[in-house]
């Protein structure tokens, strides 16, 4: 068993080689990120080499470094963001994805981060949960039994602990909080009284006790039972150390310099305690066996000294004279762990070094003595304050994540073999403040590992969350009629292969374009519509099994239906009064007597109509609902689990989108408001955090954003939460572009000549904007498998240049060169749809033409390359 120490003065981490005899060698020192304050720091095998690597905090720079361990000891540090003051590290699978994640926890910013794990040692960016004032510590553990990891966090300012329960999808619930003594510091999770319930523990510096808090095992804690600690006790370790198979408690205090063991009874009581001197000021406290006798022994970081010391237990929790290894001048130590980094089956130690900027590993021998440690550097001003120690990358081997108290991010240390570790390209990620605390888990469910980080000073929890390769190249373009306004995909012809329909806005019809299955379309069929069309949806009216295209006809104020023959070509359309200017259409059975109806946006009028269907084709007289102000966008979903279709509208100009719940006979309630962004122009419908709950999206034309509506199943929504994209998004589809389980949106911006993809983590947050070049401006997007590769592809329509972009998908979510479709002259391509028309097993695309107000249809050929 080795050592790893942080060194706070020099910015360095020292790794102690011990021997089978409990002795060790010198320390080999690697530099972390910070200037001086490598406080905390965690070791575990990240990368799922069989090698240990070590994660060191860094307090005063805002972010952890990585230590990535190889057979001669550490890679160079990979650095990731936190919060401000980032502190106190942990490792888990949060996300049940057998991924170690992480979390910090942030002083400064009140709140923890977590980082999802890839497992092959990067992380994604975190994610952030507010609690009390001042987190100092953080553990992890199941605290309603649910198998999902649970946090709890000791609040030192606001005299309690925060426990956030987790959903198994890397999101957590609002923090529940339970009194201590006076200024908790330190947490740990134990089973104290053999009831198989993880239990707290908690260390109170301002009133000399901890806190011992028994758990229900339903989330719920017993009221506190205290016990004296001497002076000022700083961190808490769980361990048995006697040899009773009953859990005991280690407490370090640094105003005395003990090492205070409470040794427990098996029912949650700790009637008596053994003190022990190190003479030098104390910080953290780890356990481990050093010698293997099968023993529990204790190692400090001593922080007066800069030096770690290490005590043998060699009889039934009585421990031997300490040995003392330093870790360097001015290294500050802040945080100490214990894990086997080199793979000699020898416990090592890790410390963090908070005054020079690294973090320190001690290489056990394995008779209870080490080697000097070797230190790890991180980066100038880094502070390192944590360590956790996890296998980031699936490679075998322990890599190391260090959190920066001083440059406020995170280092990921990748290990190699024998102890050594190399750096990875940082993967940015800067905590808002300085983070205090970081733990890891997987949080959602997803195969990879999160970081929760908590920060002091701004209230908050940060989740890190893990996502997958996301890149494309350019489109492919195709003409389509005048100003294409929509676009959707379908297989209209029955061939098993992705078509295309574009509504075009000026040329006044739709044009179908057939998908030869291979990214290539015949040239377009079009089918006149009524004037203006803005909008279509695609559904089999007259219950023929073939698909069957409705269009909304914005100055004509009808809809036009035009009915499939399931061979690519459509029947003339018959056509439907609405309300004033409608603008949107979406399908749907209001009424539950599977038929399909309609439900079509009216600009105009300020409303929505609802056309109940025949099942031949045949519509009923409209009814109207009142909505806000020129809704302009309608989408479909069951809000509150009724199993009955609601409405949902954007309304532009009064900023909201409308909620209209379906009482299941094809009526429907008054509306309920949601505020959006500037201008919402389109809204879409899904379930973003995988909760079987219906989860809205809204494209907001003139804040430049989407906002997100999370549901809760009974009607309600979370607040909106916001997410950039380019200049005028106007509209939205929703997918899985990268292949992580996880839904994605694709957004048409009216205003750039890109569209803007925002991958998502599968707990109902996104990564920012990653885009994508079109040539032209877009108006709308659609999705479909143009090529039969199982690869997902965009098509784009571009209203002004009368033109369709269509980006293929790969493997690796690339999109090969765009390929280009002819509309009609002044056609105006409006709005478009994918399909099989003509039963050919090829996708073909519909276009609904605004300049000739007709409809065009492009029959797939399956040759596109």
């Amino acid at each position: 068993m080795d050592l790893v120490v942080t060194n706070q003065g020099i910015n360095t981490i020292g790794v102690i080689l011990g021997s089978d005899n409990g002795s060790f060698t010198d320390s080999p020192m690697y530099y972390s990120s910070g200037s001086s304050s490598s406080i905390a720091f965690a070791i575990n095998d990240l990368n799922k080499d069989n090698r240990l690597d070590i994660i060191v905090v860094n307090n005063d720079t805002g972010a952890i470094d990585i230590f990535l361990g190889y057979f001669e000891g550490f890679m160079d540090q990979t650095s990731y963001s936190t919060g401000d003051a980032p502190w106190p590290i942990a490792v888990d699978d949060f996300n049940n994805d057998n991924r170690l994640d992480i979390v910090v926890a942030n002083v400064k910013s009140n709140n923890v981060s977590v980082l999802v794990g890839y497992g092959n040692g990067s992380f994604a960016e975190e994610m952030t949960f507010l609690i009390d004032g001042h987190p100092w510590s953080v553990a992890v553990g199941d605290f309603n039994n649910d198998n999902r990891s649970d946090i709890v966090v000791a609040n030192f300012e606001s005299n309690n602990i925060s426990v956030l329960f987790g959903y198994g999808n890397g999101s957590f619930a609002d923090q529940m909080t339970y009194s201590t003594g006076t200024h908790p510091r330190s947490v740990a999770v134990g089973d104290f009284n053999n009831d198989s319930r993880s239990d707290i523990v908690v260390t109170n510096k301002g009133n000399n006790t901890v806190s011992v808090l028994l758990g229900y095992g339903n989330g719920l804690f017993a009221k506190q039972v205290t016990y004296p600690t001497g002076t000022q006790p700083l961190y808490v370790a769980v361990g048995d150390f006697n040899n009773d198979n009953r859990l005991d408690i280690i407490v370090t205090s640094s105003v005395n310099n003990h090492v205070r063991v409470l040794l427990g009874d098996g029912n949650g009581s700790f009637p008596w305690q053994k003190t022990f001197s190190i003479f030098s000021q104390l910080s953290c406290v780890a356990v481990g066996d050093f010698n293997n006798d099968n023993r529990l022994d204790i190692a400090v970081p001593n922080f007066g000294s800069n030096s770690a010391s290490v005590l043998l237990q060699y009889n039934r929790g009585a421990l031997t004279k300490h040995m003392t290894y330093a870790s360097g001048g001015a290294s500050s130590l802040r945080y100490a762990t214990i894990n086997d980094l080199n793979n000699d089956t020898y416990l090592d130690i890790v410390v963090a070094n908070y005054g020079t900027n690294d973090i320190g590993v001690l290489f056990g021998r394995g008779n209870d003595t080490f080697l000097s440690q070797k230190m790890l550097i991180s980066d100038s001003n880094s502070h390192p304050s944590a360590i956790v120690v996890a296998d980031y990358n699936g490679d075998m081997l322990l890599d190391i994540a260090v959190v920066n108290h001083g440059t406020k991010d995170i280092n990921i240390l990748l290990g190699n073999t024998k102890g050594t570790f190399t750096t990875q390209a940082s993967n940015g990620f800067h905590f808002v403040s300085s983070s205090v605390l970081i733990a890891s888990a997987d949080f959602n469910n997803d195969g990879r590992s999160e970081i929760v980080v908590a920060y002091d000073d701004n209230d908050n929890l940060e989740v890190y969350s893990a996502y997958g390769i996301k890149s494309f190249t350019d489109p492919i373009i195709y003409a389509t009629g005048g100003f294409p306004s929509f676009v959707a995909v379908y297989d209209f012809n029955n061939d098993n292969r992705s078509d295309i329909v574009v509504a075009n806005v000026k040329s006044n019809n739709v044009s179908v374009l057939l998908g030869y299955g291979n990214s290539s379309f015949s040239k377009q069929i079009t089918y006149s519509t009524g004037a203006n069309p803005y909008s279509l949806a695609v559904g089999d009216f007259n219950n023929d099994t073939q698909l069957d295209i409705a269009v909304a006809n914005f100055l004509s104020n009808n809809i036009s239906i035009l009915l499939g023959y399931g061979n690519g070509s459509f029947a003339d359309q018959m056509t439907y009064s609405t309300g004033s200017r409608p603008r949107s259409i979406a399908v749907g059975d209001f009424n539950n007597d599977n038929r399909l109806d309609i439900v079509v946006a009216n600009k105009g009028s300020d409303d929505v109509s609802v056309l109940l269907g025949y099942g031949n084709g045949l519509f009923a007289k409209q009814m109207t609902y009142s909505t806000g102000i020129d809704p302009f966008s309608v989408a479909v979903g069951d809000f509150n689990n009724d199993n009955r279709l609601d409405i949902v509208v954007a309304n532009y100009h009064s900023n909201n989108i409308s909620v209209l719940f379906g009482y299941g006979n094809g009526s429907f309630t008054d509306q309920m408001t949601y505020a959006t962004g500037a201008n919402p122009q389109y809204v879409a419908v899904s379930d973003f955090n995988k909760d079987n709950r219906s989860d809205i999206v809204v494209a907001n034309a003139n804040s430049h954003n989407l906002s997100i509506f999370l549901g809760f199943g009974n009607g309600s929504f979370t607040d909106q939460m916001t997410y950039s994209t380019g200049h005028g998004p106007v509209c939205v589809t929703v997918s899985d572009f990268n292949n992580d389980n996880r839904l994605d949106i694709a957004v048409a911006n009216v205003f750039n000549n890109y569209i803007s993809i925002l991958f998502g983590y599968g707990n109902g947050s996104f990564e920012n904007q990653t885009t994508y070049p079109t040539r032209f401006s877009s108006y709308s997007a659609a999705v479909g498998d143009f090529n039969n590769d199982t690869q997902l592809d965009i098509v784009a329509t571009h209203a002004f240049a009368n033109r369709m972009s269509i980006l293929l998908g790969s493997s690796n979510q690339i999109f090969v060169p765009q390929t280009t479709l002819i509309t009609d002259s002044h056609s105006r391509p409006r709005s478009l749809a994918v399909g099989d028309v003509n039963n050919d097993n090829q996708t073909d695309i519909i276009v609904a033409y605004s300049g000739t107000q007709n409809i065009g249809i492009f029959i797939g050929q399956s040759n596109i390359c």
